[in-house]
């Protein structure tokens, strides 16, 4: 293994007992520990989760010569074995894509017309092939409006057709774990996913008067809210229990009628600002209405409401545009930071649709990766990518091996990249609100303790992956597993271990 390789000091034997203390080592070498530190069993203890269902893998990497690092390892506990890794999965995927790919690549999306621009007004329909931009939000389909603009384009006579053919139709499936098909964390992957394909609502009771405010984004064009809502003098905890939420049906699977969205039930006055994200329309009527509404919001106008369809660029269909996305460096922080899944899964068939060709399946793109850890010295058995994200019960990978990834990162050439991309705990992402009391203990040091850390969570699994700078400047890579029906109670214990990194685990002792 490559940490094992680089490796310059040996390795000596350690006791396999929990709790027990540290084995005295030479002024040479330092132990490997096999046992977890005393505040994490404690901690698994308490929350009544075997050791059994944990692996700890923790390595500390050091500069060796300018841009090369070398690692050795510091703890491990199970840390061979395949488990699942939750989100922590998006490390693998992540990384090489910035390494294969390169943190400028950017996404393409192509407009074609079988018409012709005639004083202003395009007598044609429009194509729109996708290559699987994973961040085509509002702001950048306004730019794509502009583009089309200064084309000489302010009407047009004309429908929609959309081009997915760079995608397999079994990875557009909506299939789920949970079967939450209406949460914005299962929306399936598509060549041309606009804004996540999630309606986020914004309710508040409104500062003037005793009535509730409803606005949504991203623009639709035939779309209207029903508020049926009433207001009720209660705490704002669980104010999502007690309303109901109803899309039409029927419109929603015609992209040329009005949909209605109806919220009832009561909304407590002590909300403000906060947030209701739905997955409620199909892909077609979603990007039909989106893409009409930023047409109409930059000054366009339509002969008549456009229709949506499927339908690949004909032969004869002339390109009137290429669009492209912001850069690959800039999504994988998204990725990472509030840990997106199908951004995560789009980069993986990206892997694949630029390497293998099109279309894209999620089989070519593991094999894309498993060339890359080829390439780069890694050899994972055991490792299972069945869509890249994490989101999966069947993904799985061990922490040892995990590590492997953060150490190659060290030593590549968008390692920084990589690095920047990871919550900062007690400051964003996903570890927003992690180790706050913990960090506090350090306000008095010039230089502080940083902790870089992904995270994943599923039921039955929670797990952290990323690097930990310590009081004293050094950097360890860490991960950690655990797959119990209890892992929900095992934060505390992954937060006691980045803890006990924090402050350099411990000191070693010298053989006398």
């Amino acid at each position: 293994m490559l940490h094992l390789l680089n490796r310059s000091l040996s390795v000596a034997l350690a006791i396999l007992w929990i709790g027990g203390p540290l084995f005295a080592i030479d002024a040479e070498a330092k132990e490997v520990i096999k046992t977890l530190p005393r505040s994490v069993s404690s901690s698994l203890d308490r929350n009544q989760i075997p050791i059994e269902a944990v692996s700890v893998s923790v390595i500390e990497i050091e500069p060796a010569y300018p841009g090369k690092h070398v690692s050795k390892d510091i703890l491990s506990w199970r840390a061979a074995a395949s488990m699942n890794p939750a989100s922590t999965m998006k490390i693998l995927t992540t990384l090489a894509g910035l390494d294969i790919l390169g943190p400028q690549y950017r996404w393409r999306t192509n407009i074609y017309t079988d018409g012709v621009i005639r004083q202003g007004t395009l007598k044609g329909n429009l194509y729109l092939q996708g290559t699987g931009d994973p961040k085509l939000i509002p702001e950048e389909l306004a730019k794509l409006m502009k583009s089309l603009q200064a084309l000489g384009i302010q009407k047009i006579d004309g429908n929609l057709f959309f081009d997915r053919s760079a995608y397999a139709p079994s990875v557009m499936e909506h299939n789920t774990i949970d079967g939450e098909a209406l949460r914005a964390y299962n929306v399936p992957p598509d060549p041309l996913l606009y804004a996540f394909r999630t309606l986020s609502f914004q309710l508040s009771k409104s500062r003037t008067a005793d009535f509730i405010d409803i606005s949504y984004t991203p623009a639709l064009s035939r779309l209207k809210v029903d508020n049926q809502m009433q207001l009720v003098d209660r705490a704002c905890d669980n104010w999502k229990s007690n309303i109901l939420f109803n899309l039409d049906p029927e419109a929603s699977n015609k992209t040329d009628q009005l949909v209605v969205a109806q919220f009832s039930g009561a909304f407590p006055n002590t909300c403000r600002d906060v947030n209701y994200n739905v997955v409620a329309l199909d892909a077609n009527t979603f990007l039909t209405q989106g893409f009409a509404a930023a047409w109409e919001l930059s000054g366009g106008t339509w002969r008549h409401p456009p229709v949506g369809k499927n339908g690949n660029v004909p032969l004869a269909a002339r390109l009137l545009l290429q669009f492209e996305g912001i850069n690959l460096a800039d999504d994988v922080l998204d990725i990472n930071k509030y840990s997106n899944n199908v951004m995560a899964r789009q980069v993986l068939l990206t892997l694949a649709l630029e390497k293998m060709g099109k279309p894209a399946t999620t089989s070519n793109g593991e094999l894309v990766i498993q060339s890359w850890l080829k390439q780069n010295g890694l050899d994972f058995p055991g490792l299972v990518i069945e869509n890249g994200s994490g989101l999966s019960r069947n993904e799985a990978i061990s922490t040892e091996q995990m590590n492997q990834l953060l150490f190659t990162a060290r030593n590549l050439p968008v390692g920084n990249i990589f690095y920047n991309s990871l919550p900062i705990a007690g400051t964003d992402g996903t570890m927003k609100n992690r180790l706050m009391a913990q960090l506090r203990k350090f306000l008095h040091l010039k230089k502080k303790p940083e902790v870089r850390m992904k995270t994943g969570s599923l039921v039955d699994v929670r797990a952290i992956s990323g690097y930990v700078i310590s009081k004293s400047g050094k950097m360890y890579a860490v991960s950690s597993f655990i797959n119990h029906p209890n892992a929900w109670r095992g934060l505390e214990a992954h937060d006691q271990l980045l803890s006990w990194l924090m402050e350099d685990g411990p000191e070693p002792k010298h053989a006398r």
